[in-house]
């Protein structure tokens, strides 16, 4: 009887596995009544819907008022699913709860007093941008080895118009310009604005929750540190040509005012 002998092809690996860190949104459930949910996320999604779009999902359970009331993790995550978001796991669960999530598919991960608390925000290479085409002076997500700890900042001299997207990967981003609604700045550090601010405005987007925006007029539409964000309604006409820092205190974000 022969062997069968393994061939090149079949003796190299066919893949690896490898730990990574991600930023992912939380969902903060503080109610079991999933057509409340339903509503009220839909509400929010509209307001921002390519932000959430297949946005991966962590639901958190510390704030349940009810901890011993059963709830459908298949209907919520069904929930999720048609609204786009994809549901990933939950945390923060009771024993029953977290058995129901299994049976559900779901992943039970570390409590948020175990490991740092990300919101809101897709990792860099997944983030939604807008929907116009962009343009070639779009930067990509660096994709350099992770051992280069160098901290890098990126100056661009012109505005941010819509439909661009510009990324600052291991630093801090600088626009001597103004960014235009439906533009959207990323960096993994601080982001400098020598301008009005519209647009979207992500800072800290690898979980830095010490990074900060620094703008001249705060125009956006959307602001966010280490993936705490903000939907920011029109600007009051008496704030607008005022410049403004936003930075992160106990995972709520603050608006201050800067002396001229």
């Amino acid at each position: 009887m022969k062997t069968a002998v393994p061939t090149d092809n079949q003796q190299r690996p066919a893949f690896e596995l490898k730990g990574s860190l991600f930023t992912l949104t939380i969902l903060q459930l503080k109610r079991t009544d999933l057509v409340l949910i339903d509503q009220q996320l839909l509400i929010k999604i509209n307001q921002a819907p390519s932000f959430f779009q297949n946005a991966p999902v962590v639901i958190d359970l510390s704030e349940l008022t009810d901890k011993d009331k059963p709830l459908d993790f298949a209907a919520l995550s069904a929930i999720l699913r048609s609204r786009g978001m994809v549901p990933v796991g939950i945390r923060n669960g009771t024993e029953s709860l977290q058995t129901a999530a299994r049976m559900a598919g779901l992943s039970i991960l570390p409590d948020h007093r175990a490991t740092a608390t990300r919101r809101a925000t897709p990792a860099p290479a997944q983030m939604p941008s807008a929907d116009q085409k962009k343009t070639d002076e779009q930067l990509a997500p660096d994709t350099s080895p992770g051992t280069d700890n160098t901290s890098y900042s990126r100056l661009f001299t012109q505005p941010i118009r819509s439909g661009q997207q510009i990324y600052a990967p291991k630093g801090d981003l600088i626009v001597l310009g103004a960014v235009s609604n439906g533009a959207e700045v990323l960096a993994d550090g601080n982001i400098h604005i020598y301008g009005p601010l519209r647009g979207r405005a992500l800072a800290g987007v690898k979980g830095d929750n010490t990074a900060r925006i620094f703008c001249h007029s705060l125009e956006a539409q959307l602001i966010s540190i280490a993936g705490n964000y903000r939907i920011l309604d029109e600007p009051d006409e008496a704030e607008k040509n005022k410049p403004k820092q936003i930075f992160l205190t106990n995972e709520k974000l603050m608006i201050e005012q800067l002396a001229r």
